[in-house]
């Protein structure tokens, strides 16, 4: 898909490629071959720029050719209740125009439309990718939270059940975690190549002093991500490790009990079939004697029960 956008301070229209304006923006999703061709025709745009953020395991970097820099992040995702993934967004600066390419629609660009038009300035280039990345950076803290909220559901559910499939939701948990760590971490080198190239690439990045306060204010959100990342990552592999520890616990304990009253039905079971013989036994011409075996029966295993109880098997 192929949509193609310009604002004016105060309102965000669109355009075609016949009708381009000076300071408009390319946003494709999925794009077709075709669609790629076309904005790289109307941009002047390598197309291998435009094809790089189609590759779901591309890392964030940043690229510069004379008149174009390529700048990939990675950008969160949530795919399911319990799971989150990072997806690659390029965004392409040319002397004229930008250009986003992602393959699936997401939060970062969703804000970005003609119902919040003042928000951002589709010509002011620089801004704008400054604005992208905080967005990204923010919905990195958005998600993380949602994690942690969400670790703290399971926990108690695990207090309560302790079974499987809260630890299968925890894992998926502790999936995301890992590839929110290893995004975060690529796209802060790519915030600090931003620092460095603001006074070498100025024809394409054109920082002024709000700019750079937006820039810092990304990097600041980027490393407090990092930090939450790793922070929710050890006390969610600490409790993976423990609720682990817990049910293997809690079945060893079912197996003591079992194996004690495996033990205990076994001594009333062995004195009937001992008096139950048909040979002579003791006590087979006294009367009362079925009484007598019961209660020697019941004895000796109200004796081995107490034994046990006293051993922790039960």
């Amino acid at each position: 898909m192929l949509k193609i956008f310009r604002s004016n301070c105060t309102h965000l229209y669109e355009l075609t490629l016949q009708t381009l304006e000076k300071g408009a923006w390319f946003n494709l999703i999925n794009p077709t071959p075709a669609e790629l061709e076309q904005v790289a025709a109307a941009t002047g745009s390598p197309l291998d720029f435009l094809k790089a953020a189609l590759d779901e395991e591309e890392r964030s970097r940043i690229e510069l050719d004379e008149n174009h820099m390529l700048v990939i992040t990675n950008i969160p995702i949530m795919r399911g209740h319990d799971s989150y993934d990072a997806l690659p967004l390029g965004i392409v600066l040319t002397t004229e125009y930008i250009i986003t390419i992602c393959l699936e629609a997401n939060e970062v660009l969703a804000d970005f439309n003609p119902d919040n038009p003042r928000a951002f300035s589709t010509f002011k280039k620089t801004r704008f990718l400054f604005q992208l990345l905080y967005k990204s950076a923010t919905l990195y803290l958005k998600y993380l939270k949602q994690i942690n909220r969400r670790t703290d559901e399971i926990e108690r559910y695990l207090r309560r059940s302790m079974k499987n499939e809260e630890i299968f939701q925890l894992l998926e948990l502790q999936k995301g975690l890992t590839y929110f760590a290893a995004s975060l971490r690529s796209n802060g080198i790519v915030l600090e190549r931003l620092l460095r190239l603001r006074s070498t690439s100025q024809h394409l990045i054109k920082i002024y002093e709000e700019d750079e306060d937006l820039l810092e204010d990304v990097i600041i959100e980027n490393k407090q991500a990092i930090e939450m990342v790793e922070m929710y990552s050890r006390i969610l592999s600490g409790m993976m490790d423990t609720f682990t520890s817990i049910i293997s616990n809690n079945l060893n304990r079912v197996m003591k009990f079992l194996a004690s009253m495996t033990i205990i039905l076994a001594i009333p079971t062995m004195v009937a079939s001992f008096m139950g013989m048909n040979v002579d036994v003791p006590l087979g011409e006294i009367p009362g004697s079925f009484v007598t075996t019961l209660v020697f029966a019941f004895g000796v295993t109200a004796f081995s029960a107490f034994g046990l109880w006293r051993k922790g098997m039960f």
